[in-house]
């Protein structure tokens, strides 16, 4: 007489011989017999709540036949809304991310426009212009931004001044340290290496416009038009701040080339 035996739990026929046995897969031998609930409860491990997804035997490869009893009428109505409604939400809830991200970028963009040439002249510029021109060219405002803004000119021309500066003393003189040889050259970090750069980028981007206003009123307020003006103080912010930022990342730069690692601190034997 052959001992049943369960893979499972590992207990056989004469423990328990009210238990019912199945044979699911191509297994043989020791693997062949399971117990109907210990393979109930290693399906719902496996399915993690989606009763609908595919089990195999971890040995053999062969897909468990799952049954179900049958539904009535209602219940079936009522499984079949459910799994429906399971597939759309994704693609609902991606729909309502994308366009409110979209009227968002058009509200923005609005807003920009009337900051940039003044409240009243940006009213009567979006009343004149086709709505489609409006829905398609205001939501690219903020894309422009950020996308400008990635552009990251401040490191071509520190290369180029680290390159050439021995040539033109005049640097030297501007931003000390630039032309001076360096004993190792550091390792630097990728700008998008971590996601705190990328939310520096995001909301320098959507703010530029409106420091671009401020800076042009306080340094451009002999200038007339609001258009130049705030184009104007664009400019001189960008080029005042890209300045600042190529000092400072020379400096450290200088600061990581010449850092030093000191002796480990000898102790006296007592």
């Amino acid at each position: 007489c052959v001992i049943e035996s369960c893979w499972v739990c590992f207990a056989t026929d004469e423990d328990d011989r009210t238990a019912e046995w199945v044979r699911p897969c191509r297994c043989r031998g020791s693997t062949k017999w399971v117990h109907q609930s210990c393979l109930q409860r290693w399906v719902d491990e496996k399915q993690r709540g989606n009763s609908t997804a595919r089990v195999a035997c971890p040995q053999c490869n062969a897909e468990y036949l799952i049954v179900f009893p049958k539904l009535g009428p209602v219940v079936y109505v009522l499984d079949l809304a459910d799994r429906l409604i399971s597939k759309a939400c994704p693609f609902a809830a991606a729909g309502i991310m994308v366009g409110s991200i979209y009227w968002t970028a058009v509200t923005y963009g609005a807003v920009t426009v009337m900051q940039v040439v003044g409240h009243k002249e940006g009213l009567d510029v979006m009343e004149r212009a086709d709505p489609l021109f409006l829905l398609i060219g205001l939501p690219t405002i903020p894309v422009m931004l950020i996308l400008g803004k990635m552009i990251r000119w401040e490191d071509y021309v520190l290369r180029l001044w680290r390159k050439y500066s021995n040539k033109l003393q005049i640097l030297n003189s501007i931003f000390p340290g630039i032309g001076c040889p360096v004993p190792r050259i550091p390792a630097e970090a990728s700008p998008l290496a971590d996601h705190v750069s990328a939310t520096r980028i995001l909301c320098g981007a959507l703010v530029f416009p409106t420091i671009a206003t401020i800076v042009g009123k306080l340094m451009f307020s002999s200038v007339n038009s609001n258009l130049q003006r705030t184009i104007l103080g664009g400019i001189a912010f960008v080029a005042i701040k890209g300045a600042f930022k190529v000092y400072f990342k020379q400096q450290q730069y200088l600061r990581q080339a010449h850092r030093k690692i000191l002796n480990f601190p000898e102790t006296e034997e007592a």
